[in-house]
């Protein structure tokens, strides 16, 4: 009798932990299941079409505005000018330009011809480091938005005028916009350092300048 109750017992506690370990089967698929889920979810990828960026370096322009040299009065200058662009950041620029400047006051008031109409043809030319600056976009209504940078510029060359030439410092800022990938509007304000001896004495003067002009990026 005692036999049979003890195998009843085992029998009843056998099955009790045969449920449990089945509960606990199913409890751990259920959380495997939501890991899984979360993990690992079933993204659809979508093929994307990348755009071709043209990496244009070099740039060449063109530009036309004011030159003041001092006693000489403001006259017009135009101009060539080549860039090859190191980074986004760093360019190097060389520039060619050419004016004729007028008469001083003193050529003025007493008639008198200090210099020859050849002499007074004046061109420069220099070799610059320019850095990018404030990079952004201009919007113009709603559907046209256009890439813009401010730039800082400094740089030697020479200046040839009075027969002579003459060792200038020169440096400035502009701004930059670009109308496609490959054409930009620039504006840009320089000034120009330089010592002459033209009236006897080693003067120190400054040459400002303001242009406008276009260049293309090859």
């Amino acid at each position: 009798m005692e036999n049979r109750f003890q195998r009843i017992f085992l029998t009843f506690v056998c099955l009790i932990c045969a449920t449990g370990v089945h509960a606990q089967d199913d409890e751990n698929t259920d959380e495997q299941t939501i890991l899984d889920a979360v993990i690992k979810p079933d993204i659809e990828r979508r093929k994307v079409n990348e755009s071709k960026i043209d990496s244009e370096n070099f740039e060449i322009g063109v530009y036309a505005g004011v030159l003041s040299v001092e006693d000489f009065g403001s006259n017009n200058v135009n101009g060539i000018r080549v860039a090859y662009h190191i980074s986004e950041d760093w360019f190097i620029e060389s520039t060619f330009g050419q004016s004729e400047i007028g008469e001083t006051s003193f050529e003025a008031l007493s008639g008198t011809k200090l210099l020859t109409e050849e002499e007074r043809q004046l061109e420069y030319f220099n070799v610059s480091l320019g850095v990018n600056l404030f990079p952004g976009e201009i919007f113009l209504g709603r559907n046209y938005a256009f890439n813009s940078s401010y730039y800082l510029v400094f740089g030697a060359g020479n200046t040839r005028f009075a027969d002579d030439e003459f060792f200038t410092f020169n440096f400035g800022g502009g701004f930059r916009l670009f109308v496609t990938d490959w054409l930009a509007f620039r504006t840009d304000f320089r000034n120009h350092v330089m010592t002459h001896n033209i009236f006897g004495e080693d003067k120190s003067i400054q040459n400002l300048e303001t242009h406008v002009g276009l260049s293309i990026f090859f």
